[in-house]
Order: structure tokens, then C-alpha cells, then sequence
């Protein structure tokens, strides 16, 4: 490791770094534009300019330069700030002077950089240029003129998101960036440029003149839209929430999210239930709490113990285990939250868990893919595999041919590949030291590839010290949590309809298939008006995610937790205390009144649970009948952008929607 001097400090850096990190590393703060951590190093800014000995007489750009053994920087010397202070002047030269009305005022690395390291004026006296607006979707919003050709947004598309459809055209002053033919940036993960974006070129279309950053609350949270479990931070005014945008977590997301996990926020404040809701002469009509809890009773009663209860995409863990006491109490345990069907055996958390873990699946040599779309199902699980092929990763697919933005080798669509791989996957799987299957919801939902997928552990050699290679790739949010909690039947939801319950409690469970239940008094606690509360007898307004404090995990098996950003509209609970003052009616008081005494019970009776961070399941596969699986896998999500009840409910989910999957054209105005 060399040894560097940083303004008069020695410091010890790694191999292969840079001066800017060897500078960052002793604790100084170096400007930049085009440099960024996860991207390839670009060096066309040159706001990072040090001085640096031995070398020429001149200031080096810091991004570009390794640090060598001997080398001695300096960040403050006079050359360094004159060369900074030019920089910036040239930078500023075409930069139009529109911070009062730009989205990005107050979050600008522009205004921060010219405030700490420019001149203040400018010697420039010629027009600035004009660079015409370009069309880039429903969710990026573009005033081109204020571009400083950093090009992050380029390589991020290339090498991140794996859509190479932002580029530059022309040269020098005409350099302009832009989608080519100006199309809709059809990238899952397309709003993250806006983050990067140092300057308000790139911003976010759906937030536009929302509001001041420093208007908003801002709350950490954990995203409902996917089973990763992105962290990210809810910005709020009043009662609504305006934006999401990501946390840091390297285990999970890194600093991405998708684009259905930052702008599906405006379906929160529509399609929303405020209020109670009895069905009275096949009608529901708004009711009052007593009298939506005496209709439940007069079913309750009647129905005795058979009662059951099916949760959705969307509910925290704490809800679960009340609504789960709650049935208990009532002497049931038909639970289940694999509401579109899915039966497969859940005994053994290890063979339904993501064992690689997200950070980890980079380092896989061999990847198998099996009845999944993993850029729609997890996109920032298919950044990770992208990864990995970058590396020198082989990846086959075994389902419908699609782009997932890396090469895949398509196998067929053919179950019963799983039971009789191809030669060319044995021979690379043979030959690979961290070896990875990965099997989504498309691959359960067939008969037999569950056992199949199980025996290619053995057979592909998935298991090596400090090893997991075998992977159920999730795609709710509540699915891990939910098996961890035992919300699961042998037989699935056929199981539930099979015992012909008289009382249905949904908990935001709108993908259901009803009319398995057409006898049963069903009861809906949730937060959007969809089809479970379409069909109810009783419904109960309860809280969203960003309505509560609440715990997930992840498809990992990782234990995270989110805060409550606002309150929920009109008449609205959380979704525990309402579980909690419906046991008092029903005669069987749960034994917490709080939110903070549930948490704890729920740590007592499941201590994995009990706090945040990875579990660790022990590997303990069921054992399994292992007949040759035989169909055709279809993939479970067909439209990306409406996947939950959030989502569609969105203006901008429905629009990315239209124009992105069906290809609907939306005219611009003229400005």
C-alpha cells in the first residue's frame, strides 16, 4: 500500500486508488462534477484539481491521477484555488442565472461548488448559449441549457442501469445530451440521473415546483414496492408526502432505487379510504367505528372458529403477528399471504430465502435464472447480476425470452430443463467457484421445480464454505416476513378456500381471487379503495407505509425498519391498533396497548424479529418428491408500474405505464 503526503499528513491509501480518494481519505473535501463513486471515471469536469509533486507545474486532475508511493498533494495552495476558481468561471460562462426557479435550488452541487470555490463575478461578457429542451419520459423533466456535459447521466445508463439510451451529440459548445431521436428513457431505473445530476438539467418531472427542500420532513423509511427493501427517505409537507428518494446501504440498494419506488408517492393521497364502510342492502355505505365493529361481532360469532385471514403485498410485520393473535385467539390459524396462488413448500425458510444475499450475488461466476425477470421482479437485484456479468459472470435463462439489459444464454421455455440441464450449464457450473440459481415466482408457480431447483444443489455444486448459491428471488415486500411469521399453508390459498372459512379477514389483500370465498362475510382493513374493499362486507380504513412504523424483510431475509412520515387521511388507524380494539369486541383482548409493547411481544415470540439485520437460516431443505417438472413458466409481474394498489393509483405510475409498456404517444406542449 503507498504511502502518500496529503498538505503535510502522510497517509497509508490502498492499491489502485486514486488522489482524490488518498485526499478524501485524509479528511479533505475535494470539489467535483463528473466523479462519482459507483461510476467510471470520466475526468472532463476538472473542478478537482490538486497539486502534486513529483509531477509537472501545472494542477492534475484528482480523479484520473493514481497515487503512487512518495507522492506529496497539496489541495490549498494558491495555484490550486486560482485553477478552481477558472474552472468554475468557465463553467458559469453559459450556466443560466435561474437558481430562483429551478427545481434543483438548495440540493445544487453547482450553487455549493461556485459559493465555496469561485470568484464571485465573471469577466465574461458575450451571450450565453441556448440548448433546446429534450423529451426524456414521464419521470425526468429537462432544461439542457443549465448542462455542464459532466456525463453521469450517460454512464449511468450504460453501465448501471444497462440501457445504453442517453447519449451526447455534436462536439464542444454544441455538445448537447440527449435520448437519441428524443424517446422516453424506458429504464426502470431512469430516475436516479436526477440524482446525479449535479446541476438542474435533469430533474423530476412529477416533483416539479412541489415544493423547497427546505420545506419538507424528511423520514427514514423502507420501500413496499419490491421485496429488496430499498431504504429510502420520505420527504413531507403537512399531511402528504411529496417524494421518495434513496438512503446509502451498500448490503441493499447502494444509493439507487427504481423508478416505481420514488414516483408511485402520489397514489397515497388518491383512490384512499378515510372512512369506515358497512355493506347494508348490497351497497357498502359509510358507517361509524361501533357500527363497523358490530357488524364484525354479529360474523365473528356466527362463524365461530372458522375464521381465516389473507394479507397482501404491503403489510408490515407488526400488523401480521396482531392480525395473527388475533385469529389465535379465535382458535384459528388459516393463515396465508401468497394471495395470487402460489403453494410452494414454505417449511424451511432456507430453501425460500435469497441465501447469496444482494451485495454478495456480484461475486457469482455462474448464474442459472429460473422463471424470472428479475428487472421488473427486483431491478437493483439486476443491477447486482449485471455486475457480475461485467466481471465475467455466465448467465443462463430457463423461461420467456426477454432483455435484461446483460447477455443471457436462453435455454427454452421448458420445465423440465430444470430436471435435465443442457451440457454447456453443467460444464460452466463445474468450472465456477461461486456458482448461483436463482428461481422466481414464474418458477414456483409450476409443479416440481421447487424440488427440482433444490436437487441442483447437489447436482451444480451450489453449497461451498461461505458459500449459498440457492436463491428464491421474492417479489412483495410482506412475503418473507409473512413465512418467517408462519402465514402459510401447506396447500397455499386452495388450502383456505378448502376449509370454507365464514369469516375472511384481507389485509390489503386486493390480488385475491374471491370467488373461492362467495359464502364468507369478508372483512378488509387497508388503505386504497381496490377490489378487496369492492368486495367486503365491512371495510376498515388503515394506514399506508409511510403511515406508520412499521418492519419488513427483505427477500434476503434482512430485518429493516421504517418511520411514520404523516398521519393518515380522515378516520384512518394503523392498521395494529385497529386489530387491537377489535379484539376487545370480539371478547379476546390482544395483550399489548401500544405499539411499542406489540414490537416487544413480537421479539419475545419470534426473536429473529425482535431486531434489525440478517437473519442467518440454516440450510435444511425439505425433503421433496422429485418428479420431473413439466409446462410452460409465465412470469408473475406483466406490467411493471402497476403491481399493488399504490401504484394504481398513481397519475405517474399509470402514465409510465401507457407510454413505456403499451406505447401509448403523449403529445408535449409548446413552451
Amino acid at each position: 500500500m503507498p504511502k502518500v503526503t496529503v498538505d503535510g499528513e502522510e497517509i497509508e491509501v490502498p492499491d489502485g486508488a486514486t488522489v482524490l480518494q488518498a485526499c478524501e481519505l485524509a479528511g479533505k473535501e475535494i470539489p467535483r462534477f463528473c466523479y462519482h463513486e459507483r461510476l467510471t471515471i470520466a475526468g472532463n469536469c476538472r473542478m478537482c484539481l490538486v497539486e502534486v509533486k513529483p509531477g509537472p507545474p501545472k494542477p492534475q486532475a484528482s480523479c484520473a491521477l493514481p497515487a503512487a508511493e512518495g507522492q506529496e498533494i497539496f489541495t490549498t495552495t494558491e495555484m490550486v484555488k486560482t485553477a478552481r476558481e477558472g474552472v468554475m468561471e468557465f463553467l458559469l460562462i453559459n450556466h443560466p442565472l435561474d437558481c430562483p426557479i429551478c427545481d434543483q435550488g438548495g440540493e445544487c452541487d453547482l450553487q455549493d461548488q461556485s459559493i465555496a470555490y469561485g470568484k464571485g463575478h465573471t469577466r465574461y461578457e458575450m451571450n450565453k448559449r441556448a440548448v433546446t429542451d429534450k423529451y426524456m419520459g414521464p419521470v425526468i423533466k429537462t432544461i439542457m441549457t443549465r448542462c455542464i456535459h459532466c456525463t453521469r447521466c450517460i454512464r449511468f445508463a450504460e453501465e448501471i442501469a444497462g440501457v445504453e439510451e442517453i447519449g451526447a451529440v455534436g462536439r464542444g459548445e454544441n455538445m448537447e445530451i440527449t435520448t437519441y431521436l428524443e424517446h422516453a428513457a424506458r429504464s426502470e431505473l431512469s430516475g436516479n440521473v436526477v440524482d446525479l445530476c449535479p446541476v438542474g438539467a435533469l430533474t423530476s418531472r412529477p416533483y416539479a415546483f412541489e415544493a423547497r427542500p427546505w420545506e419538507l420532513r424528511k423520514t427514514p423509511a423502507i420501500d413496499v414496492m419490491d421485496a429488496v427493501g430499498t431504504n429510502i427517505r420520505l420527504d413531507s409537507r403537512g399531511r402528504q408526502v411529496l417524494r421518495a428518494l434513496p438512503r446509502v446501504n451498500d448490503e441493499v440498494n447502494e444509493e439507487w432505487a427504481s423508478d416505481k419506488t420514488r414516483h408511485a408517492v402520489d397514489g397515497l393521497v388518491r383512490n384512499r379510504l378515510d372512512k369506515p364502510f358497512v355493506r347494508r342492502d348490497g351497497k357498502l355505505r359509510p358507517a361509524r367505528w361501533d357500527e363497523a365493529f358490530a357488524a364484525i361481532a354479529a360474523a365473528a360469532e356466527k362463524a365461530g372458529e372458522k375464521i381465516a385471514a389473507i394479507h397482501g403485498d404491503l403489510v408490515d410485520v407488526e400488523t401480521l403477528y396482531a392480525a395473527q393473535k388475533l385469529l389465535e385467539g379465535q382458535g384459528s390459524r388459516l393463515l396465508e399471504g401468497r394471495q395470487t396462488g402460489l403453494a410452494y413448500d414454505a417449511s424451511s425458510l432456507s430453501a425460500v430465502n435469497f441465501n447469496t444475499t444482494i451485495h454478495d450475488l456480484e461475486e457469482a461466476d455462474a448464474i442459472l435464472l429460473i422463471g424470472t425477470n428479475p428487472r421488473w421482479e427486483a431491478p437493483l437485484v439486476n443491477t447486482r447480476i449485471r455486475k457480475a456479468v461485467l466481471r465475467g459472470a455466465k448467465v443462463f435463462g430457463i423461461g420467456p425470452e426477454i432483455d435484461l439489459s446483460y447477455p443471457v444464454e436462453w435455454l427454452g421455455n421448458d420445465a423440465t430443463l430444470v430436471a435435465d440441464l443442457p451440457k454447456a450449464v453443467t460444464e460452466a457450473f463445474g468450472k465456477a467457484e461461486r456458482p448461483a440459481v436463482i428461481v422466481g415466482g414464474g418458477g414456483l408457480a409450476v409443479d416440481g421445480v421447487q424440488a427440482a431447483s433444490l436437487a441442483l444443489v447437489d447436482t451444480l455444486g451450489l453449497i461451498k464454505q461461505g458459500w449459498n448459491g440457492y436463491n428464491v428471488l421474492h417479489f412483495s415486500a410482506s412475503r418473507m416476513g409473512g413465512l418467517m411469521l408462519g402465514w402459510a399453508q401447506p396447500g397455499g390459498i386452495a388450502d383456505i378456500a378448502a376449509a370454507r372459512p365464514e369469516l375472511l379477514l384481507l389485509l390489503g389483500a386486493d390480488d385475491v381471487d374471491l370467488a373461492k370465498f362467495d359464502g364468507a362475510f369478508k372483512l378488509y382493513i387497508g388503505h386504497h379503495g381496490e377490489a378487496g374493499a369492492a368486495a367486503a362486507d365491512v371495510v376498515l380504513p388503515g394506514a399506508a407505509y409511510s403511515e406508520k412504523h412499521g418492519s419488513y424483510v427483505n427477500l434476503e431475509g434482512r430485518v429493516q425498519r421504517g418511520e411514520r412520515a404523516v398521519f393518515a387521511p380522515g378516520d384512518a388507524r394503523e392498521d395494529w391498533s385497529i386489530l387491537r380494539a377489535l379484539s376487545d369486541v370480539l371478547g379476546k383482548p390482544l395483550p399489548f396497548d401500544s405499539f411499542g409493547e406489540l414490537r416487544a411481544r413480537l421479539g419475545e415470540d419470534f426473536p429473529a424479529l425482535g431486531q434489525e439485520g440478517l437473519v442467518q437460516f440454516d440450510w435444511s431443505p425439505p425433503a421433496l418428491d422429485a418428479g420431473k417438472p413439466a409446462g410452460e413458466f409465465t412470469y408473475p409481474i406483466a406490467d411493471f408500474y402497476l403491481t399493488n394498489a399504490i401504484c394504481r393509483s398513481s397519475e405517474t405510475m399509470q402514465r409510465c405505464s401507457a407510454e413505456l409498456i403499451h406505447g401509448v404517444d403523449f403529445q408535449e406542449a409548446a413552451e
